[in-house]
């Protein structure tokens, strides 16, 4: 009996094992996503902000350094995120990493209980990733949502203040003060106009002809015109605070510090 020894041709290689396509498909994406993340001017630092990804795990990534990464199903799930803060696909990113291997086990040459052993852990890492991924959904939309409405409860303006008199300040000082002074040497003109600058923030209400034209807080500093054909009431809660010039002449305090004041302008009627 003669025999015979069967040589393998050296062009043939062996089929690469799940490990190495694993690591081999490792380098290729990580090399993708390092170069996209360069192209956005993005650091490590900020991807873990957006990925809730351990700077190690990215990097490890980024190196196709398989031995620094976990099981290959946690790697697929760290992919598929940090893919999708690069803006790119990443349901299609994780996919192209090998999980299992390919091979179709068929139910007949394999026992039922042994095939269910098989896929159960496969199935609860996916169970896994998939309730991660969810809290870490639900957790940014809190957050984010928390942000927004601090954002639009700090942006919406305050309602002015208008500070109304009490009836006792009402009733204080409501005589017209005589205009004859203010008015020397103006007796031409034909109407009344008022110019008042606030030192303090003040209550102050302004009526030109009988209408209402300002009546509110004016903060310090303001200076504020107003005329009429007839006659001009000024009111404050705090004269002292309200400096107050009549048809551009020199301005006056209206009164005393912290006490109101009203005063009652007329036009000067020309002479006949």
């Amino acid at each position: 009996m003669k025999w015979f020894k069967f040589k393998r041709k050296d062009n043939e290689q062996p089929a690469p094992t799940l490990e190495q396509q694993r690591a081999e498909k490792l380098r290729e994406i990580g090399a993708q996503l390092w170069a996209a993340r360069q192209e956005q001017s993005l650091s490590l630092e900020e991807m873990v902000a957006l990925t809730k990804i351990s700077r190690r795990l990215l990097q490890a990534i980024e190196e196709g350094n398989l031995e620094d990464l976990p099981e290959p199903v946690y790697i697929q799930g760290f992919i598929r995120q940090f893919a999708d803060a690069l803006g790119f696909n990443g349901a299609e990113f994780a996919k192209s990493f090998p999980v299992t291997s390919e091979t179709v086990v068929t139910t007949a040459a394999t026992p039922v209980n042994r095939s269910m052993g098989l896929l159960r852990p496969v199935h609860l890492y996916l169970l896994y990733i998939f309730v991660i991924g969810c809290s870490v959904n639900s957790l940014s939309q809190v957050l984010n949502s928390e942000a927004f409405s601090a954002n639009n409860s700090a942006s919406q303006p305050q309602p002015e203040t208008v500070l109304q008199p009490t009836p006792n300040q009402q009733k204080e000082n409501t005589e017209a003060q005589s205009v004859s002074d203010n008015l020397s040497g103006n007796q031409k003109n034909q109407s009344v106009q008022i110019g008042v600058t606030l030192k303090e923030a003040s209550w102050i209400r302004v009526v030109a002809d009988g209408k209402t034209e300002f009546e509110g807080i004016l903060p310090e500093g303001t200076h504020r015109v107003w005329k009429a054909q007839e006659q001009l009431t000024v009111k404050t809660d705090n004269a002292g605070s309200v400096m107050m010039s009549v048809n551009q002449q020199e301005a006056k305090q209206m009164g005393e510090p912290g006490k109101p004041e009203e005063v009652k302008i007329a036009a000067a009627k020309p002479q006949s």
